[in-house]
């Protein structure tokens, strides 16, 4: 019963992310979700716990996911550890994003400099906990593939390696923007929210496809055709 409401937190994490991401940018006074920065939104407003709340039941979500993926992944004849504990170090990401508040950036809220140097200590560890997230889930690709790869699932192997190509040059780009880029600063937000759709996209389907729990994986449980664990 665990393992199926895990797989659940996994499904529905991203889409709740991103629902109440856009949806704040959207209708946020003053801010503009093509520059402006997600972790923004927990400033400038009476409202900025909303987006603390979404990073904090988003990571605790993906930790439940995490929890509950490896014996999911057995349950079907698939076994990985680090994959897993990969994923609960995003979600750990998550948390600390939503408990220790971003530093104004790129001028919101309005009438703040475009780089707060130096970063408070809040800011500081916001950035190096994100950051954390950022590296274990590019990590979590490239082992997923090569279990993918092992598992003859060949889609989900070269899908897997895309995401671990896309996300890390997005997040780049977006740290460039943050950084006041030429030309990257006005769009940081939109590089953002495109990272990120990336991340939340790949983790949704890894939770759908296991819930999905096809005929052929069942097979393989039953036949103990098992991949070595990593």
């Amino acid at each position: 019963m665990f393992r199926r409401i895990s797989l659940l937190c996994g499904a529905i994490a991203g889409p709740l992310f991103m629902l109440v991401l856009l949806v704040q940018g959207a209708t946020r006074e003053d801010y503009d979700p093509i520059r402006h920065h997600g972790s923004s939104l927990e400033l400038g407003s009476s409202l900025g716990w909303v987006q603390q709340a979404n990073f904090v039941v988003a990571g605790s979500l993906m930790l439940i996911f995490a929890l509950g993926l490896p014996g999911a992944l057995r349950e079907r004849g698939r076994r990985s550890t680090s994959g897993p504990l990969l994923i609960g170090v995003w979600g750990l990401g998550l948390l600390g994003a939503g408990v220790f508040l971003d530093d104004p950036v790129s001028g919101y809220p309005p009438g703040t400099p475009a780089m707060t140097v130096p970063p408070t200590t809040h800011g500081d560890l916001h950035g190096k906990t994100s950051l954390v997230g950022f590296l274990a889930l590019t990590a979590a690709y490239f082992v997923f593939a090569r279990h993918f790869a092992a598992w003859g699932k060949r889609r989900w192997a070269l899908y897997s390696t895309l995401s671990g190509v896309l996300f890390p040059i997005g997040f780049v780009l977006f740290v460039a923007a943050s950084l006041q880029a030429e030309g990257l600063v006005d769009v940081g937000g939109l590089i953002q929210r495109l990272t990120v759709t990336v991340a939340w996209a790949w983790l949704t389907l890894l939770a759908a496809h296991l819930l999905r729990a096809p005929q052929e994986i069942r097979d393989a449980a039953y036949t103990g055709d098992v991949a070595p664990t990593s």
